[in-house]
């Protein structure tokens, strides 16, 4: 484990546990609070389980922390009642709660850059279009993958499920929630590649890793 890892798991590891309990002291529905934060109760032993062998950036490991937090607001209120949805559906004008848009977002930002730095540590995979698509083609099966979740969830559950979905009435909820990954994923790519190029340079056994001139 590196020096700069171990202070940046344990901290992600307080931010989630006190997310976890703000958000499921009084959910809006329990069951749905569940669904929500299940992948954040997945990822963290994963993540202290795999840190000695494969430490995350620091980078990365902030991405995933926020992410965690996203999760665990939309679980607390579920999607289509977060406060913060409402204002920023007042101060737009929208016509739907979009904190369910932006939790689609960062499930293609934040994937984006774990996912290019197993490609490349990992996987060996060099910087450039190779990458790039691949990076985005991974973070799309992420999407479609959690779309057949909540496919099985409104089986499943039927009417129970609405809360999870977060669909709001919207038919195209689901091509809207994969672009919106698609979108985030190509920010990630595009404003985080040269600080996470660095990053891995300074990772333990990658001190060779050249960082990047320009955004691939």
């Amino acid at each position: 484990m590196t020096a700069t890892a171990r202070p940046a798991l344990l901290w992600l590891t307080i931010a989630w546990a006190a997310g976890l309990m703000l958000s499921g002291w009084q959910p809006h529905d329990r069951a749905t609070w569940w669904m929500e934060v299940a992948p954040a109760l997945v990822v963290l032993p994963l993540l202290w389980i795999t840190d000695r062998r494969l430490p995350l950036t620091t980078l990365a490991l902030a991405l995933i922390a926020a992410h965690g937090l996203v999760l665990m607001m939309g679980g607390a209120y579920t999607y289509a009642r977060v406060p913060l949805g409402f204002a920023i559906e007042h101060w737009l004008g929208l016509a739907r709660n979009p904190y369910d848009r932006l939790g689609h977002l960062m499930q293609g930002f934040v994937p984006a850059i774990v996912v290019r730095e197993l490609l490349v540590r990992v996987g060996g995979v060099a910087r450039g279009k190779l990458l790039v698509f691949l990076v985005l083609a991974v973070c799309l099966a992420i999407s479609a993958a959690y779309e057949l979740v909540e496919f099985g969830a409104a089986m499943a559950l039927g009417q129970g499920a609405d809360a999870f979905l977060g669909s709001q009435g919207d038919p195209w909820d689901t091509q809207w929630d994969m672009l919106c990954c698609l979108i985030g994923a190509m920010l990630a790519l595009a404003l985080l590649t040269r600080l996470h190029g660095r990053a891995l340079a300074r990772s333990v056994g990658h001190d060779s890793v050249p960082c990047p001139t320009a955004p691939q």
